[in-house]
């Protein structure tokens, strides 16, 4: 797993121990990613030629898959499974998914760094032809930076306010575009009294779907 910032590695290693334990994860952290990205204002060359460099380190390494945990920088996947063999997986694509494919019709995505907003957005709307070819889907956006770092029940207060005050207080799920705010999913939901999806989990069953042949136990004895 490669990741962008701390807090994502404790959360994808909590997910991997519960729906995954099997794997033997080894994770790579650049905590410069994010900043940097915010700086620039987007992901410019010189940041998806590192994280190519990055990746191609894991691979190097022997890793058998990857599961990129930042969200900004989701679309690097898309090149990287052209230069590599092995299941590389973008953070929430297993949450898109699951939201596309059940029963929603307005979608919310709440973040705490801007540049997870556009990155999830171009995700979930690449992933309608595939997975909601017939059925439409209204998706809104909301940010709240005052989130990033907060307690979880306050960051969930801070991302309730900044959904309700982008329209979005009427949506049927929201989903989280980063790990860092898993701790605050449950706080929103019930601040809300809508389903709030996250999307450590949905990746790593799908990474236990993709690796461990079929028969083998769901988990380790």
């Amino acid at each position: 797993m490669i990741h962008a910032v701390p807090p994502a590695h404790r959360i994808a290693e909590e997910a991997f121990a519960q729906e995954f334990p099997q794997a033997t994860v080894w994770n790579v952290l650049d905590d410069r990613l994010l900043d940097d990205a915010r700086v620039a204002g987007e992901l410019t060359g010189a940041l998806r030629r590192r994280m190519l460099r990055l990746i191609g380190h894991v691979m190097d390494g022997g890793a058998q898959a990857l599961l990129l945990t930042c969200s900004s920088y989701g679309e690097v996947v898309d090149t990287a499974r052209t230069l590599w063999k092995a299941p590389v997986l973008k953070s929430d694509e297993a949450m898109f998914k699951a939201a596309l494919a059940g029963p929603y019709s307005r979608i919310a995505v709440v973040a705490s760094t801007p540049p997870a907003v556009p990155a999830a957005v171009a995700q979930l709307e690449a992933l309608v032809p595939a997975v909601r070819p017939d059925r439409p889907v209204d998706i809104v956006t909301a940010l709240s930076e005052e989130a990033a770092g907060a307690h979880p029940g306050e960051a969930a207060r801070h991302l309730a306010d900044a959904l309700r005050a982008a329209g979005g207080a009427d949506a049927d799920v929201v989903l989280l575009a980063q790990y860092s705010l898993t701790p605050a999913r449950d706080v929103l939901a019930d601040l809300l009294g809508v389903p709030v999806l996250d999307g450590a989990g949905a990746a790593a069953r799908e990474l236990r779907g993709l690796l461990v042949p079929a028969g083998a136990p769901a988990v380790a004895s």
